[in-house]
């Protein structure tokens, strides 16, 4: 398991990616929509690890209700997995709670599910496996 990412919600992405690329001195390296989430992504890599911005595109989405309940900020931290499936059954046996346990297509090629807050002392964990 590894960071693979931290997941950044933003009121609007344009500025968020010009202050991101002003900070770390390199632009996004891909923007993607998920329609089905109701977002819109946009990649930074740093080194093995990657930022991801993500602007809510209604007001519905789960990022548009974050901000609206906490502000910008982070919102979620994401592990890289190798098996996705292995890993939910793992977590399942251990106590943690889903909010679902099947993985669904997620941004950059990914299959990808969530562990429900309440059960990773209130952070909202994120788990990703590169689509085969």
């Amino acid at each position: 398991m590894k960071i693979e990412h931290l997941g950044i919600a933003v009121k609007s992405l344009s500025n968020s990616d010009e202050l991101f690329a002003k900070l770390l001195g390199k632009e996004n390296y891909k923007q993607e929509a998920v329609e089905r989430e109701g977002v819109t992504t946009s990649f930074y890599g740093l080194g093995e690890s990657k930022i991801e911005l993500l602007e809510a595109t209604n007001p519905e989405s789960p990022i548009a209700k974050f901000i609206d309940k906490r502000g910008e900020g982070i919102h979620h931290i994401a592990f890289g997995v190798e098996n996705i499936e292995v890993e939910i059954e793992r977590l399942k046996n251990l106590g943690f709670v889903f909010i679902s346990e099947t993985p669904k297509d997620g941004a950059d090629n990914k299959l990808v599910v969530f562990l429900h807050p309440k059960s990773t002392n209130g952070i909202l964990v994120e788990l990703c496996q590169e689509k085969p």
